[in-house]
């Protein structure tokens, strides 16, 4: 049995299941799904930021955001995963390559502050949000903290955050699109979502 990344009987699942294991010990996909989403709305709703500049955005950083979020879900909240996964046809960073590939990725985030326009701003988000979701370092729930993370980042940037309401389909299809080399969609997606602070 293959769970939605592709992974065939990982110790992250309960045996002969795709269902992760998880602290509320859910044994159905649906009903998890159900849990996850209440469960991280609520942190998310009670979120406090702390960061105030951009070297703060750290890999430490995300993964204290994954922790935050899941932290009432999966005992390995917040820590790399440790087997490979792909979707669909995109295979996802080796889970042994994810923190030397993380450390070369966050410490390109303090040259955003040198955009010169909102395009440009646009062009260096949209080629960030890309590779980090290449990177995808949990084993679940990156989607959710990676937009997190970016929210997160583009305040102290002095930049809102509104994503667009679109279909999951179109999320994924502008992060395959960006896998080709083609940030099209998803600079679409980020300039319809970012507005500066008043």
């Amino acid at each position: 049995m293959r769970d939605k990344y592709g992974v065939a009987y990982d110790k992250y699942c309960y045996p002969g299941s795709d269902v992760l294991i998880n602290l509320l010990d859910i044994r159905d996909s649906e009903k998890l799904e159900e849990a996850e989403a209440e469960f991280t709305a609520e942190r998310y709703r009670t979120y406090e930021p702390t960061k105030q500049s951009l070297a703060d955005f750290s890999f430490e950083h995300l993964e204290y955001l994954h922790h935050h979020m899941f932290q009432d879900l999966y005992a390995w909240a917040g820590k790399p995963r440790d087997v490979d996964i792909s979707k669909g046809g995109t295979r996802f960073c080796t889970w042994t390559r994810i923190e030397p590939e993380a450390i070369k990725l966050f410490k390109t985030i303090p040259a955003l502050a040198d955009y010169q326009d909102n395009e440009d701003l646009v062009e260096k988000v949209a080629d960030l949000f890309c590779e980090l979701n290449l990177l995808h370092p949990f084993r679940e729930g990156n989607g959710r903290v990676l937009r997190f993370f970016f929210e997160e980042l583009l305040f102290t940037l002095g930049f809102h955050v509104t994503w667009p309401k679109i279909s999951q389909k179109d999320w994924i299809d502008a992060n395959i699109a960006g896998v080709h080399l083609n940030l099209e969609l998803l600079k679409v997606i980020f300039t319809q979502a970012i507005s500066e602070l008043e």
